[in-house]
């Protein structure tokens, strides 16, 4: 993918990881970590819709694995370490740079890019609040 096509999502990748970071702020009967983590289920399933799409059974089974993973990393993060959460989602956002490179699964032309871009932005500003503990607990 050229260049000037990959700077529209990269920039509205930060825009929306920047409003994933501050998420929390939306959901205030919930803890943050309850947040991070439905989010982070949110975006893995995403790829599963993709795979789907697809229509490969192979394309499928590894993108529901892959999947299941990020959903147990969340589930495990509602009480557990705060770093889990940016673990989650670092970790998806090198498998959304893998999809990007690799083009594993068809069709999703500029997504991997985007969604590369929104983890790993939330993932630094996730990582940034834990460390500077600015009244911000998971």
């Amino acid at each position: 993918m050229p260049a000037r096509l990959i700077r529209a999502p990269a920039a509205w990748g930060v825009v929306f990881g920047g409003l994933q970071a501050v998420s929390p702020l939306g959901f205030p009967w919930l803890t943050p970590a309850a947040v991070y983590a439905l989010g982070l289920t949110l975006i893995a399933a995403v790829y599963v819709g993709f795979s789907v799409a697809d229509g490969r059974w192979t394309v499928i089974a590894v993108e529901t694995g892959v999947a299941s993973v990020f959903i147990v990393v969340a589930a495990v993060a509602v009480t557990g370490p705060a770093w889990l959460i940016v673990v989650g989602l670092a970790g998806h956002g090198l498998k959304d740079l893998w999809q990007h490179r690799t083009g594993f699964v068809a069709n999703t032309r500029w997504w991997p890019v985007f969604c590369a871009v929104v983890d790993l932005v939330a993932a630094s500003a996730i990582a940034l609040m834990i460390v500077a503990h600015r009244g911000f607990s998971l």
